[in-house]
């Protein structure tokens, strides 16, 4: 290996530059591409790819050049290390590599849905929190709605959302369709039994509703609770996973170590190990992409 360093460095040196240069803003291709690409993504996840990026920067908790440079020279390096330990060959270091690499959009992708998610969840606890705070003084539904509106403590897209609803529950004269699309939009079980309420109370009358908002509102608490405690232990099972996931790509090192690397070396000879090792790697690496996807799905969703 000692023998390929400078090859490597080199192949890795050019690599990076030729992906760092395409991001500037000024290029055709680049924008082209980055285009393209928010129109893809836009299409299979739950939100708009534009919107999630703006509000990650927004919150602080998106990548800056250096570290998006940095993600890329540690998982090309990785990729190549894990490849060349396994097969001891730097054609297969360097594809290895570049499919490494190439991951790095998608798993930019779950880490911004998981932010966005993240923040609409607190949007959506502050939505119905103040929702029925403002039924206890208003005792009516729409008018609740248009308090929390003009209170400004929402942020878009719930408010432009919560608009909505209050034109649509003028314009039909009931709060029935608005709630069934604002339920269907936020599928959280603090939305659906807090408008279930809401509706009963409206088409029955209920006479006295304090109790019943009041539990309401320790209903919300403990969901929120264990909406936070599942994303506590989501944390410690992600770290945990992500380690031993990462740890399984070394057992190479172990069986190295117990038949010796020229032993190593000769089977490598054979076909069918090749295919074996290069299963071992794709099924890990699949393992770890699920693993990696869970922890980054909706917060709070049903």
């Amino acid at each position: 290996m000692k023998n390929y360093i400078v090859e490597i460095a080199l192949i890795g040196a050019i690599t990076l530059f030729a992906l760092v240069s395409r991001f500037g803003k000024n290029d055709k291709a680049y924008g082209a591409t980055k285009g393209l690409f928010s129109k893809i993504v836009s299409k299979v996840m739950p939100y708009n790819y534009d919107d999630v990026k703006e509000k990650a920067k927004e919150l602080g908790q998106d990548f800056n050049a250096k570290q998006y440079a940095f993600q890329i020279v540690l998982f090309l390096a990785g990729g190549g290390f894990v490849a060349y330990l396994y097969f001891r060959n730097l054609t297969w270091a360097i594809i290895y590599g570049v499919l490494a690499t190439a991951f790095i959009p998608y798993l930019t992708v779950l880490r911004y849905q998981r932010i966005y998610s993240e923040f609409i969840f607190e949007c959506i606890q502050t939505y119905c929190t103040n929702v029925i705070m403002e039924f206890n003084t208003t005792q009516s539904f729409v008018k609740s709605l248009e308090g929390v509106v003009e209170s400004g403590i929402l942020e878009d897209p719930v408010l432009t959302d919560v608009k909505t609803m209050i034109d649509m529950s003028y314009k039909n004269g009931t709060i029935d369709e608005s709630i069934e699309w604002f339920t269907k939009k936020y599928p959280y079980y603090m939305v659906k039994n807090m408008h279930q309420l809401f509706l009963q109370i409206t088409n029955e009358g209920a006479k006295d509703s304090g109790e019943s908002l009041e539990n309401m509102m320790l209903d919300i608490d403990a969901l929120v609770e264990g909406v936070y405690r599942d994303k506590m232990d989501r944390k410690q099972f992600y770290n945990k996973f992500l380690t031993f996931g990462l740890a399984l790509y070394l057992l190479v090192m172990l069986i190295q170590f117990l038949l010796g690397t020229n032993n190593y070396l000769e089977m490598l000879n054979e076909f069918y190990v090749q295919i074996i090792l290069h299963f071992i790697i794709l099924l890990n690496s699949f393992f770890l992409i699920k693993g990696i996807k869970f922890y980054n799905e909706d917060t709070g969703v049903e």
